[in-house]
């Protein structure tokens, strides 16, 4: 059976659908807060945002990153089109049940929105134990905390339980867990090969044990407290220090030499929008701060951010294309601060400013991904190109 090319590698079909889920998703949110638009679903408008940009958004970029990532680290074959294909239907299909969950049972919807992550996880466990290392084995536990914290949503969608805002947050920080270790692996890893690049006697990142455990084991640590329904005091507490522990990494990695290549910048970007929501968040249960504003420096910040530096990253190397972000691309970077900054202020400043800065987040993070997608779509709907052969 022939596939579009789109499922040829699971990059393609994931980032191309992250992007345009995130540009629909938004606008509808926007739509609907503007009273353009009726909501078609069970939940609170609120809650299907929320629920949407975590699992949704991000766990699309989530499925292409360990389709393309989990082969290269162990060497084991590449999925096959049919399931690229098939476990893209698999998320197409929560999506469009939580769309219509007005006028599906529930229970029904929880089944299909649930079955995503155990399948995609399953391929990634067949091919991590050709080479089975913890640092990569310990993914596994993340997905199966956003499996759990999906669950906790619809549980509470059920009925069954009083447990959708602890989902959400637990999604969410369970994401933040896998940037801190992802993040914390490729951003001085990139940098360093772009500075030696342009500079062989450059100075490189450097990178301390001690802190790297910390960062690595405070972000997971927040996750599953967040998960569980720990007790705030305790929950923030750890999230400061795994905010602290971010930082402490980002200060090695030489983020003032990358100011001049917008496709390495953008990780530490990403990177310093996790270590300052990790912090916000952690302080905001602590009683200091809005949570909500720390809780979009991470969805916007930390997650948009980082996702969209690695998806266009991945797209652009793994198409056989220099390493260089288009102009579009690069304007998209430079733009998830800002939408950060509009939507802390709503929440810090209540009032007239709630609507500015809410709107003005929104579009702007339209404006992010669509230029994303307009720069993109040529690479992900085109063969990888043929190198002339030197002369």
């Amino acid at each position: 059976m022939s596939y579009p090319i789109i499922f040829k590698d699971g990059w393609r079909v994931f980032f191309m659908a992250a992007g345009l889920y995130g540009v629909a998703a938004m606008a509808l949110w926007v739509a609907w807060l503007q009273g353009w638009a009726e909501a078609p679903f069970a939940p609170a408008p609120n809650a299907w945002h929320a629920h949407e940009m975590i699992f949704g958004f991000a766990t699309a970029a989530l499925g292409g990153f360990f389709l393309t990532a989990v082969p290269n680290w162990t060497g084991a074959k590449a999925a096959p089109e049919r399931f690229v294909a098939v476990v893209a239907g698999l998320w197409l299909a929560g999506r469009v049940a939580v769309w219509f969950s007005g006028a599906l049972p529930a229970a029904l919807v929880a089944a299909i929105d649930l079955a995503f992550v155990p399948v995609l996880a399953a391929k990634l466990l067949t091919q991590l134990m050709k080479r089975p290392k913890p640092q990569n084995m310990m993914f596994l536990v993340l997905l199966t905390l956003v499996w759990v914290a999906n669950l906790l949503v619809h549980l509470d969608w059920t009925g069954v339980t009083a447990t959708e805002a602890q989902g959400l947050r637990g999604g969410l920080l369970s994401i933040c867990a896998m940037i801190a270790v992802l993040g914390g692996r490729v951003t001085p890893a990139f940098t360093r090969n772009a500075l030696l690049r342009a500079d062989e006697t450059a100075a490189l990142p450097v990178t301390r044990k001690p802190l790297e455990v910390a960062g690595i084991a405070l972000a997971i640590l927040t996750a599953a407290l967040a998960v569980l329904g720990a007790p705030a005091a305790l929950t923030g507490t750890v999230a400061v220090g795994a905010g602290l522990a971010a930082a402490a990494r980002l200060a090695g990695w030489r983020t003032a030499a990358t100011l001049g290549d917008p496709i390495v910048w953008a990780l530490h970007a990403g990177y310093a929008m996790l270590a300052l929501g990790l912090a916000a968040w952690g302080l905001a249960l602590l009683g200091i701060g809005p949570e909500i504003g720390a809780l979009h420096i991470l969805g916007i910040g930390a997650i948009g951010g980082m996702t969209l530096a690695v998806m266009s990253r991945a797209s652009i190397g793994h198409s056989g294309r220099p390493l260089v972000a288009p102009g579009p691309v690069a304007l998209g970077y430079a733009l998830i601060p800002l939408a950060v900054a509009l939507r802390w202020a709503a929440a810090g400043w209540p009032g007239p400013m709630y609507g500015i800065g809410t709107l003005g987040a929104g579009l702007i993070w339209i404006a992010a991904f669509a230029l994303y997608l307009v720069a993109l779509w040529p690479i992900w709907t085109t063969p990888r190109p043929v190198r002339e052969a030197a002369a």
